[in-house]
């Protein structure tokens, strides 16, 4: 990066091993543009949510140190405001270090310290990165903080009520749509009917337990390093300073989940809390995909597929095929899935990972858990908005191929025996006549019940409705 630039372009800032050239209007400093050089790797820098989270952690960190009397106040209240606009997203440009660095997530800090020294300045209050914006800190204690914040507060704000906004629409749904029957199916074939109502309603439920699931890992999400410094014994800080340090963390995101750490060297050392919330994330990827799958099998068509239902159209399918339209949100749905699946397994690998006194995956692990959060709390906002509070029932056409499948035939064991039903549902489809029909022909009315009876077993909207909701 630095051999391309010119001396205009450039100026000189040193740090413990030496003179580095840094770009000229960059905030940053010596030891960021070191990692800047160090890893272009990806081309992807750390998610916004967790800048934030850094700009807030640095604050409140600097406010105990001021309360506490070990930091000036001025040049507290400079880095507190500082890292506010940092946390107010201001200045995400100004961290440009790969999310492939360092695995304690050391570099980053030290491009938020050096940052908020810049700010500072600029300001014309001269403080140290280290001594005075890292003051009472580690890396290896702030990074953890900052990702466990950043997840809650996107588990809490973001993901939990977009979720909820989902389930709330496909219960919606459900209750519209109770008296709509349907064929049911199973292995992809016919089967017993239900209604549509059902169905969606299965899908809220499905996505009511992932928000229980997500709920269920906040209180260990929650838990902070901060205060354990370099390897959990709290060396060169205060007791007291890890509870202080969270209290002004649940001011400032107003995340009440948040609390220190019941033992300061797990917190640093191992990451299960991350893995558990990945882990909580890929089920509703899982619920997710099956949903999208469903509803877009069932919007199949327009005249060649399933065609049981009307999707929302958003968009022109085709740049060849005029007129066709297709289930982009269903495909966007999956493959948002696919993805979560996948930086699961990289958060499970990283979390199996760790050595000792810390685990070095730190920031992969924050990248995935927090896109994760970022995709799905979108996918299912806008899954809901643009697309399953416009799905239109196809009423007539789910009645008729409910009542043509020969698996209506199931009601009528009781009354002609499963082996006669069998063979009833075979001739049926055999010869193209309905069950009702066969069941006259081959002479089971009224040997075996009468009309009246075979009609009551053959309705389908009954088949459906056994009052197990």
């Amino acid at each position: 990066m630095t051999g391309h630039m010119s001396e205009q372009e450039y100026r000189i800032e040193h740090d413990t091993m030496g003179e580095v050239k840094v770009p000229v209007n960059a905030l940053w400093r010596a030891q960021t543009q070191r990692a800047v050089e160090n890893f272009p790797i990806s081309g992807r820098p750390l998610e916004s949510a967790q800048i934030r989270a850094m700009g807030l952690l640095k604050a409140a960190c600097a406010q105990v140190n001021k309360e506490s009397g070990a930091l000036d106040a001025t040049k507290a209240d400079a880095i507190i405001a500082a890292a506010k606009d940092i946390a107010a997203g201001l200045y995400d440009d100004e961290f440009p270090i790969d999310v492939f660095q360092t695995g304690s997530g050391t570099s980053s800090n030290m491009n938020t310290n050096e940052v908020i020294a810049s700010l500072a300045k600029r300001n014309g209050v001269e403080i140290h990165p280290n001594d005075d914006v890292n003051m009472g800190q580690s890396s290896n204690d702030t990074f953890p903080t900052a990702t466990h914040v950043a997840a809650t507060e996107a588990a809490v704000t973001d993901l939990i009520p977009a979720l909820t906004r989902l389930r709330e629409s496909l219960s919606t749904k459900a209750s519209e749509w109770e008296t709509i029957v349907k064929s049911g199916r199973t292995h992809l074939m016919d089967a017993v009917p239900v209604t549509l109502g059902q169905e969606f309603g299965g899908y809220a439920r499905q996505i009511e337990l992932g928000i229980q699931r997500i709920e269920a890992t906040l209180p260990r999400l929650g838990e902070l390093a901060i205060g354990g410094t370099a390897t959990g014994t709290g060396l060169n800080t205060s007791a007291d300073f890890g509870a202080k340090v969270t209290e002004e963390l649940k001011k400032l995101t107003g995340v009440e989940q948040l609390r220190e750490a019941e033992n300061h060297f797990e917190a640093q050392a191992a990451r299960d809390a991350l893995v558990e919330f990945s882990g909580a994330m890929r089920t509703v990827a899982v619920s997710l995909n099956k949903i999208a799958n469903d509803i877009r099998l069932m919007g199949s068509g327009p005249l060649t597929g399933l065609a049981e239902i009307h999707l929302p159209d958003l968009q022109p399918g085709s740049s060849i095929m005029p007129g066709k339209v297709n289930p982009v949100l269903c495909e966007t749905a999956t493959q948002v899935a696919a993805q979560v699946i996948g930086n699961d397994a990289a958060v499970a690998f990283g979390g199996a990972s760790g050595q000792f006194e810390l685990n070095v995956y730190i920031p992969m692990m924050a990248r995935n858990v927090l896109e994760s959060s970022r995709l799905l709390s979108n996918t299912a906002r806008v899954f809901a908005e643009r697309l399953v509070d416009g799905i239109e029932p196809a009423v007539e056409r789910m009645r008729t191929l409910a009542e043509s499948s020969p698996s209506i035939v199931t009601p009528l064991n009781s009354a002609i025996g499963y082996e006669a039903a069998a063979k009833v549902a075979k001739t049926a489809l055999k010869e193209g006549k309905t069950i009702r029909q066969t069941v006259i022909d081959l002479g089971f009315v009224p040997d075996k019940l009468s009309e009246e009876e075979l009609d009551r077993r053959l309705d389908v909207l009954a088949m459906a409705n056994t009052d197990r909701d």
